[in-house]
């Protein structure tokens, strides 16, 4: 960790150089959104500047450029996660992702009176396009509770997962508590019953290494914007197979094959999912901040953030009245915590005019 050179990774990130107070910038808001490095910016503005256009339908120079580094988006991600670039859907984020899959491959799986699995722990975005496919199909959702420390116990969830349930949702890594789910071992409880998992993804890929195949998974999800990418991108894997049965999610171009008035033939996945004109300068961000993120000392990165992770936590437990929401032995550096007596936006307030 002596070698980390904590400066020179700051250095590319232009936004870092503001001051604030007289004070460098600090942010430690990267749970919410990351901040973007140059090399992400620089890409942005080259293909605004040199090869915009738009993708897959036109021959011209131009267009081939544009579709070129637009696809180069798909291969980086599979790259980063596994799995074939023909399972790897583009979306505009995690949001979009999981509500493709509860649109179109949900109404496949459940019917009146099956369940929906999610842990207690889960974002909205993976929780509210169940209430709708529940509202739709005649579903229902059940949660697996969280226990103190921020983990969800085993051997409740294993006897949950049994009939009706259908479908289990669960975050990788919980955007509040920082807890790093078992996804693999939970994946393999769910698939050896014949239930599909989705998981959200957004907060592990951005700290720890992912491999959809290991993992087990049906479906995973996660967003550009936190893996120092521009906001409006996100990626969803699904397995070959199921992508194949699912109906399209949105209708309009580049998601068909022919079209006429009596009816349309669909494009295979993942086209058949990609309607319209996508945010292709974001999706050549994306594939920037990628390339920036896989050339990074990811080690190195890691021991850094527990470091400071650690001197956090010690500081938090040093204020009377302060308690921590869940500590998991297994996490990354994401705090919440509550002072009595004290409203979240008060404390936020007070903060911003002491710094």
């Amino acid at each position: 960790m002596a070698d980390f050179d904590v400066e020179a990774l700051r250095a590319q990130f232009p936004l870092l150089s503001r001051t604030v107070h007289g004070k460098p910038l600090i942010y430690l808001d990267n749970a919410n959104t990351a901040q973007k490095p140059a090399a992400v910016i620089d890409a942005v503005d080259e293909f605004f500047r040199a090869h915009n256009a738009n993708v897959s339908r036109a021959v011209h120079l131009l267009a081939e450029e544009a579709t070129a580094l637009y696809e180069a988006a798909r291969g980086e991600a599979a790259a980063l996660i596994g799995g074939a670039e023909s399972e790897l859907v583009l979306t505009s984020g995690t949001t979009m992702a999981l509500n493709l899959v509860a649109a179109s491959f949900g109404p496949l799986k459940l019917g009146h009176g099956d369940v929906m699995l999610l842990s207690g722990m889960e974002h909205h975005a993976n929780i509210v396009p169940w209430q709708l496919l529940a509202r739709r199909v005649g579903a229902r959702i059940e949660v697996v509770p969280v226990r103190d420390d921020g983990t969800l116990d085993l051997a409740v969830l294993d006897r949950l997962l049994v009939a009706p349930v259908k479908l289990l949702g669960l975050a990788h890594v919980s955007n509040v508590l920082g807890t790093i789910n078992p996804v693999a071992e939970i994946c393999a409880m769910a698939r050896s019953r014949g239930i599909a998992t989705v998981i959200d993804g957004s907060q592990a890929v951005p700290h720890l290494p992912v491999d959809v195949g290991a993992l087990g998974c049906d479906f995973y999800a996660w967003t550009g914007h936190k893996l120092f990418g521009p906001t409006g991108t996100g990626v969803l894997w699904g397995r070959a197979e199921l992508l194949a049965e699912m109906p399209p999610f949105l209708g309009g171009g580049e998601m068909i094959d022919t079209v006429d008035f009596e009816g349309s033939v669909y494009a295979p996945p993942p086209r058949r999912f990609e309607a319209g004109t996508p945010n292709i300068a974001g999706f050549v961000g994306l594939a920037a901040a990628i390339r920036w993120f896989r050339a990074q000392d990811l080690a190195a990165w890691r021991a850094h953030e527990d470091a400071i992770g650690a001197r956090l936590l010690a500081g938090l437990r040093a204020i009377p009245g302060l308690r921590l929401l869940g500590e998991a032995a297994e996490r990354v550096p994401v705090y919440s915590f509550v002072i009595d007596g004290a409203h979240a936006h008060d404390l936020a307030s007070t903060a911003r005019i002491h710094c």
